[in-house]
């Protein structure tokens, strides 16, 4: 309940400065567009122009023809004729208008998606390990979705504002005092677009950070189902989802009794007080002259188009403060710094023997908590090392900085006696091969899965790699064999299936460096065999790091190191570690009188 306390107070803090920053880049993005956005203007405006002269030809009609019994059936015809062009003219106006501006609005927010799923792919882990999925994703489609009214609201405006010129200059032509009177009505609109903004700003803020705990609610339920079925916590699921659920309905229905109040029935009041004013003024001067029918249908029809496109702002104004508050969201986003390490990506340092070393390395996830603690060793080419050691004491950390998913913070690691920030992205992604015990398959099929979408890597490759590990006899049963189907996550294959697959796909690299982190955990005796024989011809000639829980996986290793708190507190062979009777041999012991109890 805390994070979602300080989730709805850091909203909170979005001042009318922010307001406008968000609002001047989100502008930015927009101008990208400026060709499809200046065409939609350009035909507001044609637009505008259009609605004066169409009453203006009715008035004409009405007052010069239709009061005559001598008009001809010519002259109507004729009239009709032209009027009917206008309507299509305009008709097509109003068309070019939308299609352009839903052209650039669309690309608006394909150009803003894009960015943001860049983005998420150049921030650090630490970003995903304190964020839930769920706000991820409602940000990236809910949040930029909402920008597209958003942008519909700005197009209205500016329709709003050509029509209401050109709807009022009508009007001064047709009747002074009553135009002047007319237009004092947007005095009252200003302040109710302001009381608006007051009320509806705030609710705006809860109701993205509501959408966005529905979402990661939902994403944590579907993505851990069969846990909350084992364990049966349907029931508390269930009440979480409806506490969020019903928080965000409630807060919807305090955002409807606004705009039902504040929107559209109050433009359409004043529009009918307008046309009631308009009226009676006509009235009293018909009670000293004669007023045409057509002039007080002309002046009605531009007081019309003076309000219409004011009723469409108004039922586009709630969208003001949700694409607002969205826009935040994404700006957010945008500007975190929570970037992933960073590269000599203009290096062409290569890694050709595999040399490890770490000095003194020190790491945190958060600062003043280190989790590492002057970390120092070495393993040299083609060595297999072990690290041991209980859950927290640091061994899956080493790896990650290894593999640059952190930025350490104290002492240095090398490869080949290179620091590790002096080669680029590409090559420690080509020289480490990563397998861990979990792993995860794309929606496509097992080839696909095996090259991870390289075209580079050949048929023939692939197949090879499936049979270094025995992955080629399960797959060759398959219909389409390589290219059978993977579902999302691989759900149709066995965990063994997978790591088989996931060893497949790290080896048709060729890595010079192998990454094991619990790799053969859970997994059948049948298949770890397989795998083992695979690692014993994986690891020749490879420089090797291995985690694991089940000390006799890494017995032969070159050397074992036991962590403890962030420190490796001892190291050695297995028959050292045993002869010194420490930490190792206690944890020894402690598994083989498990496994003979099993």
């Amino acid at each position: 309940m805390s994070n979602k306390k300080e989730d709805l107070d850091e909203i909170h803090t979005l001042s009318r400065k922010d307001q406008r920053l968000v609002l001047k880049r989100l502008c930015h993005y927009a101008g990208l567009f400026k060709q499809q956005f200046g065409i939609a203007i350009f035909f507001a405006i044609f637009l505008s122009v259009i609605n004066v002269l169409l009453p203006r030809m009715l008035q004409y009609y009405m007052d010069h023809y239709l009061t005559h019994q001598s008009t001809g059936l010519k002259i109507i015809i004729g009239f009709a004729i032209v009027y009917a062009i206008g309507t299509i003219i305009k008709a097509l106006v109003q068309f070019i208008e939308e299609f352009a501006f839903a052209m650039g609005a669309e690309r608006t927010l394909e150009r803003i998606r894009s960015k943001l799923f860049h983005k998420l792919h150049t921030l650090g882990l630490n970003y995903f390990d304190q964020t839930p999925a769920g706000s991820i994703v409602s940000r990236v489609t809910n949040d930029t979705k909402t920008l597209y009214n958003f942008w519909t609201l700005f197009l209205m405006i500016i329709i709003a504002f050509f029509a209401m010129i050109s709807a009022f200059f009508a009007m001064l032509s047709v009747n002074v005092t009553l135009a002047i009177a007319t237009v004092l009505f947007v005095l009252v609109l200003y302040f109710l677009i302001w009381l608006y903004q007051k009320l509806s700003f705030k609710i705006y803020q809860h109701l993205r950070e509501y959408l966005s705990q529905i979402n990661t609610k939902l994403n944590e339920s579907l993505m851990g189902i069969n846990i909350i079925q084992q364990f049966g916590q349907q029931k508390r699921m269930t009440a979480e989802f409806e506490d969020r659920n019903n928080a965000y309905f409630k807060m919807r229905n305090k955002m409807i009794n606004v705009n039902a109040f504040l929107l559209y029935p109050t433009i359409s009041l004043m529009f009918i007080l307008a046309e009631v004013i308009s009226l009676t003024g006509f009235g009293w001067q018909s009670m000293h002259t004669i007023v045409a029918a057509g002039v007080i249908y002309a002046f009605l029809s531009y007081q019309q188009n003076f309000f219409n496109p004011l009723s469409d702002v108004m039922n586009y104004m709630s969208f003001y403060q949700d694409g607002l508050v969205a826009g935040y969201r994404i700006m957010k986003l945008f500007d975190n710094e929570t970037n992933a390490p960073t590269q000599n990506e203009a290096s062409s340092a290569v890694i050709s023997a595999g040399r490890i070393e770490f000095k003194n390395v020190t790491f945190s996830y958060v600062p003043g908590k280190p989790v590492l603690k002057d970390v120092s060793f070495a393993v040299e080419p083609g060595q297999t090392v072990a690290f041991v050691g209980h859950t927290g004491s640091g061994k899956s950390s080493i790896i990650s900085l290894l593999l640059r998913f952190y930025e350490f913070g104290q002492g240095q690691i090398l490869i080949d006696n290179h620091d590790i920030r002096d080669y680029s992205t590409k090559e420690l992604r080509q020289k480490l091969g990563l397998v861990i015990q979990e792993p995860y398959l794309f929606y496509g099929d097992i080839a696909k899965n095996i090259r991870m979408f390289d075209e580079d890597i050949t048929e023939a490759q692939v197949e090879k790699a499936g049979k270094f590990f025995d992955a080629d006899d399960f797959i060759q049963k398959l219909p389409g064999k390589y290219h059978a189907k993977v579902t999302e996550r691989g759900a149709s294959f066995s965990t063994g299936q997978r790591q088989l697959i996931s060893f497949a796909r790290t080896i048709v690299r060729n890595p010079k460096i192998l990454i094991l982190d619990e790799a053969t955990a859970n997994i059948d005796p049948q298949t770890e065999q397989s795998i083992t024989t695979g690692l014993a011809k994986m690891r020749s000639d490879r420089t090797t790091i291995a985690i694991a829980h089940r000390l006799s996986t890494v017995q032969d290793a070159d050397q074992i190191m036991v962590l403890n708190d962030g420190r490796i507190i001892e190291r050695g062979t297995h028959k050292e570690l045993l002869a010194a009777g420490g930490r190792y041999a206690e944890l020894y012991e402690l598994q083989a009188a498990n496994e003979t109890n099993k």
